[in-house]
């Protein structure tokens, strides 16, 4: 068996703590720790926010779809080996769900549309469930259930260019607030027109959608490359790619045109003449699967976490027991401020507690002894940036507080 790399996601998150997969509960299908899940909420709150700068409206639809809902948007004649078994219920055939496409649109469609309303965007944390071969699973990168950062945007033709776009602003903004800009790479893929079973066979539609796609590319200068043959059945997309610890590439999540879904839906609106439209379908990820970015993430920085990141913020050592109480009270006032915070009243020597502290790659430590106490005072050991000296408490949960809000 090949030696794991030290920076492969899996070796950290066991060190860490951060998830676990257990064989009971089945391949491919992890669970966050405590620490992990710390992780997942502060990218689930930074790719909300950064939907709300975008415009996108926030919507919550169920893991189950109807057969006829997979019927009419063609995953079960394009998609089926990718579906779990059907699920009998009364008679009603349900599948767990692949994406939330479909959803998206049936929730859309609940009103008449006019020409006024477009775009419309709407983003969801969605749980998904995909098969996936046993040799293919990988830790987070390649599971059996994950959470996307999904979104779908309806617009008219004539904003179709302007919304992919800003697509691309928010997927760059995305990827460099995560600290992933260097990593990643874009790949334009198209379809093979001479592979009429693979996709859907309209000559017309797919050279509007790729005309379309490298137009957006090109004006906002995304450096890209070209693959054919590795479009979506129903449309182009744009591959967002990274390398693992181990060098293998994969892709990190995608943006789609489609023009297919709306006609399939028959989704229509009122123009400013009185005509019936069809609108435009963008399907695109704000950072791809919460599991696959973390794990990206996680090898890239090699698991000393930024700050607003990190599981556990600051641990607090005191020397000894006379020092129990005050390392207390400091305790108490971080975690009142909302910083995660650990309190370590171990037996161990101090040189013991900040040797784990830095295995943890906890990113502050706070050390309580004598002068400390009488000063009231906490010494500052950082990870990145070494001895910080005393302080008073209040100027370091400022410090924090400030570079958590600006995500350092």
């Amino acid at each position: 068996m090949t030696e794991m790399n030290d920076n492969d996601h899996k070796k950290l998150g066991q060190e860490l703590d951060l998830f676990y997969i257990d064989e009971k509960v089945g391949k491919g299908l992890p669970m966050w720790t405590p620490k992990g899940t710390a992780i997942k909420f502060e990218l689930e709150n930074f790719t909300r926010e950064l939907e709300r700068k975008y415009g996108y409206d926030h919507v919550s639809t169920p893991y189950l779809g109807g057969e006829e809902l997979y019927k009419t948007s063609g995953h079960l004649a394009h998609y089926r080996a990718s579906m779990y078994a059907p699920i009998d219920m009364d008679g009603d055939v349900f599948y767990l769900r692949p994406m939330a496409c479909p959803h998206h649109i049936r929730l859309m469609q609940r009103k008449p549309l006019s020409y006024r309303d477009f775009p419309v965007r709407y983003a969801e944390i969605a749980d998904y469930n995909r098969y996936e071969k046993s040799g293919e699973l990988m830790g987070m990168i390649r599971t059996r259930y994950f959470e996307l950062t999904d979104g779908h945007i309806f617009t008219r033709p004539d904003q179709l260019k302007d919304e992919f776009v800003n697509v691309c602003k928010m997927i760059a903004e995305g990827m460099k607030g995560l600290g992933l800009e260097d990593i990643v790479s874009y790949r334009f893929s198209k379809r093979d027109p001479n592979n009429k079973e693979k996709y859907y066979p309209d000559d017309e539609f797919w050279n509007r959608a790729e005309s379309t796609m490298k137009q957006a590319l090109d004006e906002i200068g995304f450096k890209y490359t070209e693959a054919e043959d590795e479009a979506a059945f129903y449309g182009p997309k744009l591959d967002i790619q990274a390398k693992n610890a181990n060098g293998k590439e994969d892709t990190l999540f995608t943006a789609q045109i489609d023009f297919l879904l709306p006609e399939k839906f028959n989704i229509t609106y009122v123009d400013s003449d009185g005509s019936e439209k069809r609108p435009v379908m963008i399907h695109r990820s704000t950072i791809g699967s919460l599991g696959r970015v973390f794990a990206f993430i996680t090898e890239h920085c090699e698991g000393k976490f930024p700050l607003w990141l990190a599981p556990v913020q600051v641990k607090v050592l005191p020397i000894g027991e006379t020092h129990f109480l005050y390392a207390t009270e400091i305790f108490d006032k971080l975690k009142a401020e909302g910083i995660r915070v650990e309190l370590d009243v171990s037996d161990e020597t101090l040189g013991k507690k900040i040797r784990n502290t830095k295995m943890e790659k906890i990113p502050y430590a706070l050390v309580i002894g004598d002068k400390e106490l009488a000063d009231k005072k906490v010494t500052v050991e950082s990870r990145d940036s070494g001895n910080l000296d005393a302080m008073p408490i209040a100027e370091f949960v400022s410090k924090l507080t400030e570079e958590i809000r600006n995500r350092k």
